[in-house]
């Protein structure tokens, strides 16, 4: 009876510890790892353009003011001044918005989108920070300097920074993309596989010598490695070639032919298709 309680609980452990296997390896699966990092980008990419929103909308009050001079509300000019701000922020955000997607493709910035960005930036800071600096007839607020100074110097910083970001979080995207790891040296064998070998003995021990089993320490068994895999894979499709059929390495293939679990068919699939892989039944 506990020996039945002590396998199933053997079995439970397994099927745990083969469904942690997977879920590792598909973690840590070039494509997963890509797709994580493009996530993070647009979660940067959405503070990014929220900052700047909010901080250009902010400006749009004090140059409204800076460009109405005093005119009486609801006037002509009154109303045209409110054109000025959006005017300028638009022209900066289409600049911004450029310069996002030539960094994702990692290419240069242009100058003149640079010269434009800055020039917009100062025309921003000056309309808003004029009445403060008391260069409208009044006095100098530096409260007023500090307050109004720092929307714009934030979105100065984000549209600076923005495209710096977006080239890093490319270049790591398509290095985890591209980061196939063929020379693994770690045991790649699942708990699942050693305990189904081990129940393997018992039972055979058992039906040979009764109800009581031997009671033997099985000696060492030598885990396989992806290298052992990979020489099975490769010598695998020799007898299919004889008969006319091209192999498809896909992980149900690998694990098919060795005999593998499902996380170590993925690492052996990516293997096995790397460029720099020796040719699949050479």
């Amino acid at each position: 009876m506990n020996r039945d309680l002590t396998i199933g609980r053997a079995d439970q452990l397994a099927r745990q510890a083969h469904e942690a296997a997977e879920v590792r390896a598909l973690a840590a699966h070039p494509d997963v790892l890509a797709l994580r990092v493009e996530r993070i980008g647009a979660q940067i990419d959405a503070l990014l353009w929220a900052g700047i929103g909010l901080g250009l909308l902010f400006t749009t009050v004090n140059v409204q003011r800076f460009a109405a001079a005093g005119a009486p509300a609801f006037s002509t000019v009154w109303w045209a001044a409110w054109l000025l701000d959006p005017m300028v922020s638009l022209v900066l955000l289409a600049v911004i918005r450029a310069e996002q997607v030539t960094a994702r493709h990692q290419l240069p910035r242009s100058t003149w989108a640079r010269v434009t960005k800055w020039a917009t930036f100062m025309a921003t800071y000056v309309m808003n920070t004029w009445e403060a600096w008391g260069l409208h007839g009044g006095t100098l607020s530096p409260a007023g300097v500090v307050l109004h100074s720092i929307p714009p110097l934030l979105v100065l910083l984000a549209a600076e920074a923005g495209p710096e970001l977006r080239e890093q979080l490319a270049r790591s995207a398509a290095a985890a993309g591209g980061a196939v790891d063929t020379s693994v040296r770690e045991p790649v064998a699942t708990p699942v596989e050693d305990v189904h070998e081990h129940r393997g003995e018992v039972a055979g021990e058992a039906g040979t010598h009764g109800a009581e089993p031997a009671r033997q320490r099985p000696g060492p068994v030598r885990r396989r490695r992806l290298d052992d895999y990979l020489a099975e894979a490769r010598a695998a499709p020799a007898t299919a070639r004889a008969t006319g059929d091209a192999p498809v390495v896909t992980p149900s293939w690998c694990r098919a032919v060795t005999g593998c679990s499902a996380g170590t068919s993925v690492k052996l699939a990516a293997a096995l298709r790397a460029p720099d892989a020796v040719g699949v039944g050479s």
